[in-house]
């Protein structure tokens, strides 16, 4: 037999007792609650880092928790050492004290709610009941260790979650210490897996994703999300939050709570911009503006000044008729109808979402939890930083604090270093300007025949292939920076050392989405209120840095170009976007088991399975909040120009809650449980996302599409009463004469014969005594552009107001339901200590008890009354 046969065979045998699957230790009674992991390397690090395991294993053992180590002889690849940890009762107890954690007292005898007369309508996206609720709904209250009889302890060993306990067992790996170096205390997980003393910490996933475990102690939950939740066959079917939320925490149940309303709020989104494209592309044909610009006897004859200065030619209007028709399809009274329905729709889904949230925090039992709570608890790093200390007024313990100076310091460094990386991007996006301006002339001398003057290049014009490439080369550019500054952020906020864990996640979001914001929008806000603003005019253009001239918009508008724009970066970032999380997942796993697959199963044991799974890290929850976000920005700042935006994005979410759940639930290890009641920070962007996109919107129906000019030459300038449209384009350009061309701006080749070209502004013609300035129809549409946007901001907040007042946060019958519980509850525990009393009276004591006994009865009263 060859050696490593007869190790296989060794291996089976010392493991023949135990499955492969098995949460448990050797004993198959005590469960496995954290796992960590180490590779015991001979280097020049080898013996400190041994000393710190053992200084460390040693305080774990003495906090409570119980340790069972695999030697590396027993792991699939021989090299890796493996750490089983299990709290017992008494440390689970003293920590869910500590933390503040609920735990049943009664089952909930509050009726449920009426039953919808739709469900019946709605069972084909229903899951099975065991699966959306899978455990009974009790009432709760705060651990306490002096009243274990009062909770419904049926079976110690499963009182508690294994959500809990991983829970639990993180608290006091972050906190438990393991030495002292150059003077200072030094404790923490994150420290030894940071400076390798282990490689990695986590808790089990309960069983194999595809198959049930055989041992009957497992609850197999895994199993039944994958197959009831991640597989993208279950698309249609809602998801099971409760069970998300038992088995991951809450944290993670309230971003797939707020994943899944977003996408379906969006549906109705979608299907209105869906009918507003449609419309578009319905009255195509009776778009009088395309009609002209096509028409060989108008748009033919008309000869258009140069778009750049010596390279390029005259040109023939109906060079631009293809991209002008495209433009009706998102440049149309539609547009407008569905910038005001999407002022609307943003209020309509924050606050909806915010009564959702709320039938949640009922649902979930965090009512009563309040971020206070966690800026109790300081972030390791800050304790192992900060060595001075001070009172806190709170807690009245000293603690410890940053210097104001010191704060002051980081602060203006952090400052600093946002401010340097987001002129970065700015820069970066000039650079793509200048791209498009140094590179239009080639594209125009390449699309157009100056003999003839006639468009040799159909539908891609000169405009269009410039932004299209523009476009691809930007988001090209949004990627690499991305990959830096994501960084960036983590290194500053690092740097400033918060104080708690809410403060950090605040911190670092409010970075993120600011260089994220100017990263993945810029160029948005450059080609919507920029580019065509300030061209000048023949013979007086304005030119970047003395150099390159500026942009014109198409004679159809910027819009087509911006929609371009969107989409690009858009789709392009939600391809990108799922191929990091799928994809890139998958192959690494596979990669990492490679070897595994050869071994018999069951040398192949549960920790090592999630041992080679990937890591979903403290900032996995934050980076799916970030690209959702950024997405949300897109459908809603600029969506008067794409209604199809809401479509996309639908059709994207409805991938991205499949795709986030099977790569949580087979791709990565077991994330440690958090509490959160809500979506934090995100909020607050969310809102203030929604304020600015009434804005944009409205700015973009005024100056980036052609809606207003039409508008103002349809009531004041037409002269045709049966085609009230008819002469728009004509009028819509003005005259120059070719002769007061500068030599420096002048073509090249002049065509024979031609006196003028035309241009796209409002301005006086050359024999008027006022040439090139603007006309008074200049000045008519600047006032009604802005008329337009004091007037749709207005109506669209007055009515996001008043949707907002008239839809309470909170549902009347969660609010009562609160109540009736918070009564229920205190009389419970009311009654709990009466009868503590009354057998504290019985057994002496008696005028002590008399007294507490009458204070009892007094905050009984009291509560009643409340």
């Amino acid at each position: 037999m060859r050696p490593s046969s007869r190790w296989l065979c060794l291996r089976m045998i010392d493991k023949r007792h135990q499955s492969k699957d098995s949460i448990f230790f050797r004993d198959g009674v005590r469960r496995i609650d954290f796992v960590l992991s180490y590779v015991d390397d001979l280097n020049k690090e080898w013996e400190k880092k041994l000393e710190r395991r053992k200084e460390f294993e040693s305080n774990l053992q003495k906090a409570g928790l119980e340790l069972e180590t695999e030697d590396k002889k027993e792991s699939e690849d021989g090299k890796i050492y493996f750490v089983k940890i299990h709290a017992p009762w008494e440390v689970l107890i003293t920590y869910a004290e500590v933390l503040n954690i609920k735990v049943p007292i009664k089952e909930n005898d509050i009726p449920s709610m009426v039953e919808n007369p739709l469900d019946c309508m709605l069972a084909p996206l229903r899951l099975p009941e065991k699966v959306m609720h899978p455990e009974p709904d009790y009432f709760t209250a705060p651990f306490s260790k002096e009243k274990q009889e009062l909770y419904l302890i049926n079976d110690k060993s499963t009182f508690f979650s294994p959500s809990m306990r991983n829970r639990i067992v993180n608290y006091i790996l972050t906190r438990c210490p393991y030495g002292t170096e150059e003077g200072k205390k030094k404790f923490g997980i994150k420290r030894l897996l940071n400076n390798g003393t282990y490689s990695a910490a986590y808790p089990l996933h309960d069983c194999q994703y595809w198959k049930k475990a055989n041992d009957p102690n497992c609850d197999n939950e895994r199993y039944t999300l994958y197959m009831e939740w991640a597989r993208f066959l279950r698309f249609y079917k809602e998801q099971p939050l409760d069970l998300i939320r038992k088995y991951y925490g809450e944290k993670i149940g309230i971003y797939f709570a707020w994943l899944g309303f977003y996408t379906e709020m969006l549906f109705l989104a979608a299907v209105v911009g869906l009918i507003c494209f449609l419309y578009g592309l319905f009255t195509m044909n009776e778009n009088m503006s395309s009609k002209e610009i096509c028409d060989p006897a108008v748009g033919g004859e008309i000869i258009m000044c140069p778009l750049c200065d010596r390279k390029c030619d005259y040109w023939r209007l109906n060079t631009t008729c293809e991209s002008s028709e495209y433009s009706h399809l998102f440049d149309n009274v539609a547009t407008v109808f569905f910038a005001i329905f999407m002022g609307i729709w943003v209020t309509l889904f924050l606050e909806f979402w915010k009564r959702r949230q709320a039938r949640l925090k009922y649902e979930w039992d965090l009512v009563d939890f309040e971020e206070e709570q966690q800026q109790l608890q300081l972030r390791p790093e800050y304790e192992a930083k900060c060595t001075q200390k001070k009172k806190n007024p709170v807690t009245q313990e000293m603690e410890p604090y940053l210097p104001l100076t010191s704060q002051a310091v980081r602060f203006c460094i952090s400052g600093t270093t946002v401010l340097f990386w987001v002129s970065l991007i700015i820069a970066s996006m000039i650079a793509v300007i200048v791209y498009r301006l140094a590179v239009y002339a080639a594209f125009a001398s390449l699309m157009e025949n100056t003999r003839t003057l006639q468009p040799i290049s159909g539908l891609l014009t000169p405009q269009l292939a410039t932004s299209v490439t523009a476009s691809c080369l930007n988001f090209v550019i949004i990627m690499i920076l991305n990959f830096l500054y994501e960084r960036i952020a983590i290194w500053i906020t690092d740097m400033e050392i918060p104080r708690t864990h809410m403060e950090y996640e605040n911190r670092l979001t409010m970075k993120m989405f600011l260089f994220q914001f100017v990263n993945y929008y810029s160029s948005c806000f450059y080609v919507a209120f920029f580019k065509g603003k300030f061209v000048g005019y023949p013979g007086a253009y304005t030119y970047m840095f003395n150099s390159w001239r500026n942009e014109e918009c198409d004679p159809a508008g910027c819009l087509i170009e911006l929609t371009t724009q969107l989409t690009i970066v858009m789709a392009g970032k939600q391809i990108w976007g799922n191929i990091q999380e799928a994809i890139v997942p998958w192959i690494c796993n596979w990669w990492g088991r490679r070897k595994a697959r050869n071994n018999p199963e069951n040398l192949y044991s549960r920790w090592e399975q999630d041992h080679d799974l990937q890591t979903f890290g403290a900032l996995g929850l934050f980076y799916e909040y970030l690209e959702m976000v950024i997405q949300f920005g897109f459908i809603t700042l600029f969506v008067a120009s794409f209604p199809l935006a809401p479509l996309l994005a639908l059709m994207n979410n409805i991938l991205e809650i499949r795709v986030d759940s099977w790569k949580l639930t087979t791709q990565y290890r077991r994330p440690v449980a958090a509490k959160a009641h809500s979506i934090g920070v995100w909020q607050e962007i969310l809102n203030g996302m929604a304020v600015l996109s009434v804005v944009t919107n409205a700015f973009i129906v005024s100056f980036t599409s052609d809606m207003i000019p039409r508008l103002v030459y349809y009531y004041a300038y037409s002269e045709d009463e049966d085609s009230p449209m008819s002469g728009y384009i004509n009028n819509s350009l003005s005259v120059f004469q070719i002769s007061d061309f500068p030599d420096e701006n002048k073509p090249q080749l002049n065509p024979e014969n031609l006196v003028i070209c035309r241009y796209r502004d409002y301005r006086y013609p050359p024999d008027h005594e006022r040439r090139y300035l603007h006309s008074m129809q200049f000045w008519h549409i600047l006032a009604a552009k802005l008329a337009f946007i004091i007037i749709m901001e207005h109506v669209v907040f007055i009515v996001k107001f008043f949707v907002a007042w008239m839809i309470p946060d909170v549902p009347a019958d969660v609010k009562a339901k609160i109540k009736r519980e918070k009564y229920l509850t205190q009389k419970i525990l009311h009654e709990y200590e009466l009868e503590k009393l009354k057998e504290r009276l019985c057994q002496g004591d008696k005028q002590a008890t008399e007294k507490e006994f009458i204070a009892t009865e007094g905050r009984m009263e009291l509560s009643r009354a409340m």
